[in-house]
């Protein structure tokens, strides 16, 4: 028997705020289960453990990334605004409620020295879904240099999300021109 999609909504709200603000190890379970208003045994009949509620949480966080990174693709006309797009993502994500301290995903990898299975599944799909995404995007751009390129903006796409623990709300104005650079000089 699983749990129902409002008490799900509800827990894994309040698993994705208290996780991804204060730290996945700072924050008990029955913290969780006080915001959400949900009992320990709901909460055990659609999470077998912390991790697993670690590892929905961040599932469903992704699926809410790609929708933005998507629509920021949208909103560009051409091939190098769509690859750069992912900055303008990062930029709408970060500034809805719950936006985190930095990434969730970098967050709880750093939290497990040896990160259980499901949560080191959640992480390879949202670096997984960033490297084939941005190698896609870059392809009419930079051409048989896409992938290299993607493995690049990777990186400065990271460096912004860690910056965030350096400086709250940093945006990602400087991360946008290191980017551009690397694109002219993979043009050039």
């Amino acid at each position: 028997m699983g749990i129902r999609s409002k008490t799900e909504e509800k827990l894994l709200d309040a698993a994705e705020e208290l996780f991804f603000t204060h730290g996945i190890a700072a924050t008990p379970v029955d913290v969780i289960l006080d915001r959400a208003g949900v009992s320990a045994a709901t909460l055990y009949r659609g999470y077998p453990s912390k991790e697993a509620l670690v590892a929905a949480a961040l599932t469903r966080r992704h699926k809410a990334w790609l929708a933005a990174w998507d629509r920021a693709i949208e909103r560009q006309a051409t091939a190098r605004g769509k690859l750069l797009a992912v900055f303008d993502a990062l930029d709408e994500f970060m500034a809805r409620p719950g936006g985190a301290r930095w990434c969730a995903f970098l967050g709880s990898a750093a939290e497990y020295a040896d990160a259980p299975a499901e949560i080191l599944e959640a992480v390879r799909e949202d670096t997984n879904a960033y490297q084939t995404r941005l190698a896609e995007l870059a392809v009419p751009v930079v051409g048989r240099q896409a992938q290299a390129l993607a493995d690049e903006l990777l990186l400065v796409v990271t460096g912004v999300l860690a910056m965030r623990l350096r400086e709250a709300g940093q945006g990602t104005t400087t991360a946008r021109r290191v980017a551009g650079l690397l694109i002219e000089a993979r043009t050039a």
